[in-house]
């Protein structure tokens, strides 16, 4: 098994992650992981508490482990949190190990997708807007090395978002 055997999701928050990564391993039959789920598995607490007792940097170390361990699995589907291409090491990993799908949304979608969420502590803040066009400047050249296939989450349903990925799969994978 090589590359191709995993599909990898990255992206800003509210782009959609989880729920399209959900229909895409319902549709190939594989497993879905979120490794923000993941890290609150192991923790035992969610996000919002490991940013409050850790940092960002304690959650991000969290963060790294949780997809070392995870792309290392065959056949499955990983939504992966916003900022995990932070690492280098984890765009590596996620290079190396499968099919990464960049799902882009503009910002005013973002902020109509999350804006009763308090569950994101980065959007904890007094301009959520802000804060999110930072994050994208900051993330987009990394989101774009990284990414073998983009696709605009925000102009087009969840199901046309999962058909036009795993049409781009197959293509790779023939």
């Amino acid at each position: 098994m090589g590359k191709s055997e995993n599909i990898f999701l990255i992206g800003q928050m509210g782009t959609g992650k989880t729920t399209i990564g959900r229909q895409l391993a319902k549709a190939l039959k594989w497993p879905f992981y979120d490794s923000d789920k993941a890290v609150e598995e192991r923790t035992g607490v969610d996000i919002s508490t490991i940013f409050e007792f850790e940092g960002e940097d304690g959650f991000r170390d969290r963060e790294h482990k949780m997809i070392q361990q995870l792309t290392q699995m065959q056949g499955i589907v990983l939504a992966t949190g916003g900022g995990a291409i932070l690492n280098e090491e984890n765009r590596s990993l996620l290079k190396g190990n499968g099919f990464v799908v960049y799902l882009q949304c503009s910002i005013d979608r973002i902020l109509e997708r999350t804006r009763r969420d308090t569950q994101r502590p980065l959007l904890q803040t007094e301009d959520p807007k802000l804060r999110l066009e930072t994050l994208q400047a900051q993330r987009e050249p990394l989101y774009l090395a990284c990414a073998d296939f983009k696709i605009d989450t925000g102009v087009m349903s969840s199901k046309e978002v999962v058909g036009h990925i795993l049409e781009a799969y197959k293509t790779i994978s023939a």
